[in-house]
């Protein structure tokens, strides 16, 4: 059985992007991408709101911090991660998508000092995560 796990989403920053900083040094930044979808009801237009939370590794994530902020439109290319831990007690899970690119959308006055090519995110381990 072959198994396949590839997302590409195209929408707006809902926050700043947060860079850190793994125990060994590797950069990793989060941020949270609206993704609108207009559909048709019977003879009214809907619109319904996806929010994803993107993990971006390395440069790549180094210069997302740098240069995106909310409201900046984006093109990600990635692929979905489960995670589940307890925290006081409770059991939590969180699906989001891990960047393996991030293309900046929109033009050069919709971000600080222009567009900046960006690399692809370098492979990390699950043991790397700070969270």
């Amino acid at each position: 059985m072959a198994n396949f796990n590839k997302v590409l989403l195209m929408g707006n920053l809902t926050r700043d992007p947060e860079l850190r900083y793994t125990a060994n040094g590797a950069a990793v930044t989060g941020f949270g991408l609206a993704v609108n979808r207009k559909y048709k009801q019977g003879d009214e237009w809907k619109d319904d709101v996806c929010f994803v939370d993107i993990t971006v590794w390395g440069k790549q994530g180094e210069n997302c911090a740098e240069y995106l902020s909310k409201g900046r439109p984006v093109f990600v290319e990635g692929y979905l991660r489960f995670s589940s831990w307890e925290s006081d007690g409770q059991k939590r899970n969180k699906l989001e998508v891990v960047a393996n690119t991030v293309q900046f959308l929109g033009g050069r006055g919709d971000v600080k000092g222009g567009d900046v090519p960006v690399d692809s995110a370098p492979t990390s381990s699950e043991d790397d995560v700070p969270f």
